[in-house]
């Protein structure tokens, strides 16, 4: 009877539908665990094609792509080597399933299918998968390993169903997006199916990013009385060795495993996590998609420059190319600002006025407009020049334009179709005003590991403390048009990630006709964010796949 056991937890970063380079990843976390010693290299759900792919499931091709590199990974442990644990789509009797492999012995030893299928949020496997039958345990070296796939630790059925079967040991490979929520929630999730089975856990998540979503990692081991044994990195690859003993667990008696204390790497707090998934999810959309750099409209204001030294962080200053587009209304202190903001990132930063623009415009629609009087599409044509402004410059270099529009507008439509909402991504789309500017006070004062952008301060403290403006009229404010931010944010949240109705937002303190009136923006404004272009998930419920409403819709919800 084997009594000691090593495993090693491989936080990897796969790229969608690269199944050669991610079974090189995989190859490369196994030969590293090999010279530490480990029996047993767990990586993370779907690993060798990654996560989510979505429709390419039903396309034969990139399931056969995917068993093959399955078998060649399966072919690489006849050498005596450890162990791999690897989640894979596998077809089995006509269905396609979301598998957990275990490839020992030169062969597939082992497959478990994932039960419990999420179908909510940004979640949709209902639809390209079938659901597995509920799973025993997996006999390894004598050691009995429940196999659990991501969804299938949220309800007690699957765990139940491992440790009334004989499990000694569970084992969670996951494809867990990140939200501000979500560290916490996995970790008590994981500690209620401690609780209820009274065996240990492994945790091992994907890590980087993958369109809107974005993965932390942050894998970890918790021992049946639930210390935490080992706590991976977050926002990084990471490869984690956790040494197990049987006879070490007073709870279950001679015959538990306990896990040593090894690496615990103290998460980061709530604003360095969103800082850090901002950063890991533009760096890994460029990278992923061969953008050699970005181009960003710099204002001056907060946006733009938070948006600015995320990209600077994810890419490096090389890689940043900022361009400032004054009107006739931009003042000398937006000037000021965004040429102090790319000093300070050290990135470059060009100077294209759209006055002529402006003028060819209005010779232009004159005999068409008539005599009626200049209104908001005056200011929509300057935000349009811009955008095509910034769009010719993408055209011609190749670089993508980051769109810098947060949340909060986005929400109340305070954004141009084709002028600001031009871009190929944009980093500030599930963040609330609010949290900019939390996060460029945090980014003033603090560095991420692994940021290839400059120390110290990347923007003027009058760029934080100055009233936002979009500067298309004289003496604009954003507040002309919107409440305070602080107010609408509350507010914001309320309806979009509680889906609170009027009434009750209302019943908290705030004005029944201000919250009416932020709700029709909301709901007004659904058209614009379908032709906006993807972000960075952060919430619980970003707009996209985890917010999904009608454009046409004559429901105004109770008053």
């Amino acid at each position: 009877m084997t009594d000691t056991l090593t495993i090693a937890l491989a936080q990897l970063n796969p790229t969608l539908g690269d199944m050669e380079g991610n079974a090189a990843l995989v190859r490369a976390a196994r030969a590293r665990a090999k010279e530490a010693g480990a029996d047993l290299v767990v990586a993370s759900e779907l690993v060798l094609t990654g996560y989510p792919p979505e429709d390419l499931v039903l396309r034969r091709a990139f399931l056969d792509a995917a068993e093959e590199a399955a078998n060649a990974l399966a072919r690489d442990t006849a050498d005596g080597g450890p162990a791999l644990l690897v989640g894979t789509p596998w077809r089995l009797d006509g269905k396609i399933h979301n598998a957990a492999l275990l490839l020992d012995g030169g062969k597939v030893a082992a497959i478990r299918l994932k039960h419990d299928l999420p179908n909510y949020g940004v979640f949709d496997e209902k639809r390209v998968f079938a659901a597995g039958p509920l799973p025993g345990p997996i006999n390894f070296r004598d050691v009995r390993l429940g196999v659990q796939v991501c969804e299938d630790m949220w309800t007690p059925d699957v765990t139940e169903c491992l440790e009334e079967s004989g499990a000694e040991l569970l084992i969670v490979i996951n494809g867990s997006p990140f939200d501000v929520e979500k560290p916490d929630v996995r970790l008590n999730l994981a500690i209620a199916r401690v609780q209820e089975s009274g065996l240990p856990l492994i945790y091992v998540n994907q890590v980087g990013g993958q369109d809107e979503l974005v993965f932390d990692g942050a894998s970890f081991a918790i021992n049946s009385d639930f210390a935490l044994a080992a706590h991976a990195k977050s926002w990084a690859d990471d490869l984690v060795l956790t040494t197990w003993s049987r006879a070490g667990d007073p709870r279950i008696g001679s015959g538990g495993w306990r896990c040593a204390n090894g690496v615990r790497v103290t998460p980061p707090d709530k604003l360095a996590s969103i800082y850090g998934a901002l950063t890991v999810g533009l760096r890994d959309y460029v990278r992923k998609n061969g953008f050699p750099g970005v181009i960003i409209g710099l204002s001056g204001g907060i946006d733009s420059a938070i948006t600015a030294a995320v990209a600077a962080d994810a890419l490096g200053p090389d890689r940043v190319r900022c361009v400032m587009m004054p009107s006739p209304y931009t003042s000398r202190e937006s000037l000021e600002d965004a040429a102090e903001v790319a000093r300070l990132l050290g990135v470059r930063l060009d100077s294209i006025s759209i006055e002529p623009a402006m003028g060819a415009f209005e010779t232009m629609l004159r005999p068409s407009f008539g005599n009626l009087p200049p209104d908001i599409t005056e200011e929509n044509l300057q935000a349009r020049a811009r955008g095509i402004t910034l769009m010719a410059l993408s055209n011609k270099t190749g670089w993508m334009v980051l769109s810098t529009g947060n949340k909060s507008e986005m929400s109340a439509g305070y954004a141009t179709l084709y002028g600001d909402m031009c871009g190929g991504y944009s980093v500030l789309k599930d963040v609330y005003k609010m949290t900019v500017f939390a996060l460029s006070r945090w980014r003033n004062e603090h560095r991420s590991d692994g940021a290839l952008g400059p120390k110290g301060r990347v923007m003027p403290e009058r760029v934080i403390t100055k009233p936002p403006t979009a500067e298309l009229k004289p003496n604009q404010k954003d507040e002309d048009t919107l409440p305070p931010y602080r107010v609408l944010d509350a507010i914001l949240e309320r309806l979009n990630e509680r889906d609170m109705g009027v009434a009750e937002v209302a019943a908290e303190g705030f004005d029944a006709a201000l919250v009416a009136r932020v709700w029709r923006m909301l709901q007004t404004a659904e058209y614009k964010r379908r032709q906006a272009p993807p972000g960075v998930k952060i919430s619980s419920r970003s707009f996209g796949r985890d917010r999904r409403y009608p454009i046409t819709n004559a429901f105004k919800g109770p008053r």
